[in-house]
């Protein structure tokens, strides 16, 4: 990766490193993730819920062709393969979940690619197992991302902080959510779904409302 980085402007130079440091989070937090996995837990805290079921949403073409071409990333053993990593956490608000995210770093920058998103994200299943729902494009400041990225005529949400503790809170970033695999009662690209649960995985967090940062050129 070496040669590939030093080849890249000094922005995303700077970018791939810290989503390195966010790939690495599933090593590096081991130690403080089982303690943050009982948040919920304490009298008056939002508890963790179950994931619900819901089929896979109508999408228009473009989006339709999108899901075809990452549905092999269905088997999370194929996404690992294809350089995606597993940042352990399970990222659950009160309002909805999101779930397991997989990270890409090789595939970080300031354009976003609709074939090629950042972030596969996956929700706990039945034995242990994990079921892809959503995709995720993430475009860190630090990519030196010149305005709001759009993609699917959708603008990204953000410029916001990074979402402690799986990733660094100075890892400013814009990020869009699209649920391509799993309905969505609150939007297509909602960043929460309120059928998404982590209730039983071992590292679950219930994370609160990240703060949004100014976007400084």
């Amino acid at each position: 990766m070496d040669s590939v980085t030093h080849a890249l402007p000094n922005p995303a130079r700077e970018g791939l490193r810290l989503a390195a440091v966010l790939a690495l989070a599933g090593v590096t937090a081991a130690g403080i993730l089982p303690a943050a996995a009982h948040q919920g837990h304490e009298h008056g805290a939002p508890q963790h819920r179950a994931s619900t079921p819901a089929p896979a949403p109508a999408l228009p073409p473009q989006l339709a062709e999108v899901r075809d071409v990452l549905r092999k990333y269905e088997d999370p053993v194929v996404a690992v393969r294809d350089g995606y990593l597993s940042t352990l956490g399970c990222v659950e608000y009160p309002e909805g979940g999101m779930g397991v995210h997989f990270l890409n770093p090789a595939l970080i920058g300031p354009t976003p690619d609709p074939f090629r998103p950042q972030i596969l994200v996956y929700e706990p299943a039945e034995g242990g197992r994990l079921r892809l729902v959503a995709a995720e494009w993430f475009v860190p400041l630090a990519t030196g991302v010149a305005e709001r990225p759009s993609i699917f005529g959708r603008p990204f949400d953000g410029p916001m902080e990074g979402h402690e503790p799986l990733m660094p809170r100075e890892l400013h970033h814009y990020d869009l959510h699209v649920w391509l695999f799993k309905d969505n009662p609150a939007g297509l690209f909602h960043w929460t779904n309120p059928t998404v649960g982590c209730a039983g995985h071992g590292y679950a967090l219930m994370e609160g409302p990240t703060a949004t940062v100014q976007h400084h050129r």
